[in-house]
């Protein structure tokens, strides 16, 4: 798990941009809750979900309107949208696995 930044350093509502290990995330707290989720829109491959509008459970990709789950980021029919990332909070402070998959051969 990787320190990514302290709770105040978050709104309410409001998404944040975050490079953790040359992967782009996207930090959100709703309801004060917080989730991590792909910076990168499926649709045409844009870093821009951070500035998405919450709906809900769902974050609005700015550009074209493609909702992910905030808890998932399943699209809204429940098909694959963007890769989730776990969360723990400590301390006040944001911590996210962004672990990548190893494959043992």
């Amino acid at each position: 798990m990787e320190e990514v930044c302290k709770i105040s350093d978050l709104s309410e509502g409001k998404g944040k941009r975050f490079i953790i290990d040359d992967e782009e995330i996207a930090i959100f707290m709703v309801n004060g809750k917080v989730y991590a989720l792909s910076n990168i829109c499926p649709h045409q491959h844009s870093a821009i979900i951070y500035d998405g509008i919450i709906e809900e459970e769902y974050v609005v990709c700015p550009a074209h309107g493609w909702k992910f789950r905030l808890s998932d980021g399943k699209k809204e029919n429940g098909y694959n949208g963007l890769k989730s990332f776990p969360v723990k909070i400590i301390d006040n402070k944001v911590f996210v696995d962004v672990s990548k998959s190893k494959i043992n051969w």
